[in-house]
């Protein structure tokens, strides 16, 4: 057996790992005009199946979870029939995926929503920073968004269900749901973004009422053993803040390790979006803090290495670790790792939209 304890297998519920190493939801914007996955996604997918286990690229629940243009969906027959493409190119080369949902609630602009309608939020608050994508890629100030009434939501969380069905149909063997990164989910829990004075707003309970509701409806159609969950807690990520970070995350990750989840996936306080923030931080809230407050699997994302990773997982702090960047530019990352092979280096302008270029075409080591 390997040495490397991120080599080693790992039980993940029902489901068995090859190895530790996950490949962590990336948003590359190549999916098709139905915004369905294509042939080339498959490949993309099917050539990273050495992971333990794949994390789809964020894919939104309904037409008005959309945002960012050409992100895939998993909510009309098209997408369904490209997912089936992509589980089935990575299952025939021996991998596992979970495919990820997500509604990106005031993440959005208008140009990308159904009728051209305000993108919706719990308050009517608009993101401080980063910028909007336009469905034709312009970067231009977030718009102010609708506040979702309360009679909507049951509408919203039908809309996470059914994602979860649709996934099901397509051969994913589980879902991630998306509860970071200042999206839907994640504002309705800080308060900066969620003034709601409804049962889904005002104390740490109610606003993370609609996370509890999402992770109960998708449990009914896919088993807890099969669903995980993202969070962000440390991240200021599209000006996301609340007036007390560690009493709200310390509730939320205690109430959803009650589900005996598949996985709680906690992204370090040093990832916003893409890139590296180095900047002190009120709070660290990582999995370090997180460890004893939850009991089942934790997986950590946050620009790791081999030797940092290794080292997480030596520590106890957690159980798996999910890679991002240096996925995208090795394919056969856990092989590099195996025989302490150099990494390719990645190429960040091609990350999010464009061809083939930067997506299918690094270099695997047999073939350097």
């Amino acid at each position: 057996m390997n040495p490397l304890k991120l080599l080693q297998p790992f039980k993940l519920g029902n489901l068995e790992l090859p190895n530790r190493i996950v490949m962590a939801p990336l948003t590359r914007r190549r999916a098709d005009h139905h915004l369905a996955p294509t042939a080339l996604n498959a490949l993309y997918y099917a050539q990273r199946a050495s992971a333990g286990l794949i994390i789809s690229e964020a894919t939104q629940i309904s037409p008005q979870g959309t945002s960012l243009p050409l992100t895939p969906g998993i909510y009309s027959p098209e997408q369904i029939a490209g997912w089936q493409l992509v589980t089935q190119a990575v299952h025939d080369h021996g991998g596992r995926i979970f495919l990820q949902l997500w509604h990106g609630g005031r993440c959005s602009h208008p140009s990308l929503q159904p009728n051209g309608e305000l993108p919706v939020a719990p308050s009517a608050i608009a993101p401080g920073e980063e910028k909007a994508l336009t469905a034709t890629g312009e970067e231009v100030p977030f718009v102010v968004p609708r506040a979702l009434l309360t009679t909507e939501i049951p509408g919203i969380i039908a809309q996470y269900r059914q994602a979860a069905e649709n996934a099901l149909k397509a051969g994913a063997d589980g879902v991630e749901i998306h509860g970071a990164s200042g999206y839907l989910l994640d504002q309705f829990l800080q308060d900066n973004s969620n003034q709601r004075t409804d049962k889904y707003g005002g104390s740490i309970e109610n606003r993370a009422r609609l996370l509890m509701e999402v992770t109960a409806a998708v449990i009914e159609v896919w088993g807890s053993e099969r669903v995980g969950v993202r969070l962000s807690p440390g991240s200021t990520f599209q000006d996301m803040e609340d007036s007390n970070p560690e009493a709200l995350f310390n509730f939320v990750v205690t109430q959803l390790d009650r589900f005996k989840l598949a996985y709680l996936h906690i992204v370090e306080p040093r990832i916003k979006g893409s890139h590296d923030d180095f900047t002190e931080k009120k709070v660290q809230l990582g999995v370090h803090h997180f460890r004893p407050l939850y009991s089942g699997t934790l997986i950590t994302a946050g620009g790791y290495t081999c030797e940092t990773g290794e080292a997480v997982i030596f520590q106890g702090d957690a159980d798996l670790v999910s890679y991002g960047r240096l996925f995208i530019a090795n394919p056969d990352l856990p092989k590099r790792f195996a025989l302490n092979a150099p990494l390719n280096p990645y190429h960040r302008p091609t990350f999010t939209g464009g061809d083939e270029r930067g997506y299918i075409d690094y270099p695997f080591i047999s073939n350097q």
